[in-house]
């Protein structure tokens, strides 16, 4: 499967990135729009690295705590840190930008980045586990909506699953909005 998931993520990169330099359209509006009726549920997004869509607009919208994710280990779920506009980021695991400091936070709805989703409503991430063992551990305290944010063009005819992929609730993309039943 591993070897599956590798190619995959390969053609998901040259996919995203030739999306990305194409511009990302009303991607943002169409989130906030979405997530609107969460308000005052803590919201989880994430700091866009290279070509990932930007959620950060979406994210500033949100009436509510806002976290960003945190990476404290490998092969452990995500920690989320209170993050709001303009607080001062450092470099964390993977180059990825996290708040300074600020409290930590449980989300109950997360903006999920990824490479590749399919029309059931999985996802190919990077290949660490951290989105699925954060949603597995979230979900098995509540309910929790999953919201997967990409280019349209990122989607394909069937993600490589196995028994620990966690489906999406949503996709969000520039063209509209997918509830995955």
């Amino acid at each position: 499967m591993s070897d599956i998931k590798a190619l995959a993520r390969s053609e998901a990169f040259a996919r995203r990135a030739a999306a990305f330099a194409a511009g990302q359209g009303q991607a943002a509006e169409i989130l906030a729009d979405f997530l609107a009726p969460h308000a005052g549920k803590v919201l989880s997004g994430y700091m866009p690295m290279r070509s990932e869509i930007d959620p950060l607009p979406a994210m500033a919208a949100h009436q509510g705590l806002v976290g960003v994710p945190v990476i404290l280990a490998k092969a452990s779920p995500l920690r989320f840190r209170e993050w709001s506009p303009g607080c001062r980021l450092v470099e964390g695991a993977f180059k990825a930008m996290i708040p300074e400091e600020g409290a930590w936070v449980e989300p109950e709805v997360l903006i999920v980045p990824l490479l590749a989703w399919d029309a059931r409503g999985y996802r190919l991430g990077y290949g660490g586990g951290f989105y699925d063992r954060t949603l597995e551990g979230l979900r098995a305290k509540g309910p929790v909506l999953a919201v997967g944010f990409a280019f349209a063009a990122q989607e394909v005819a069937e993600v490589p699953i196995d028994a620990t992929d966690q489906r999406l609730d949503a996709m969000v993309t520039e063209k509209g909005v997918t509830v995955f039943a």
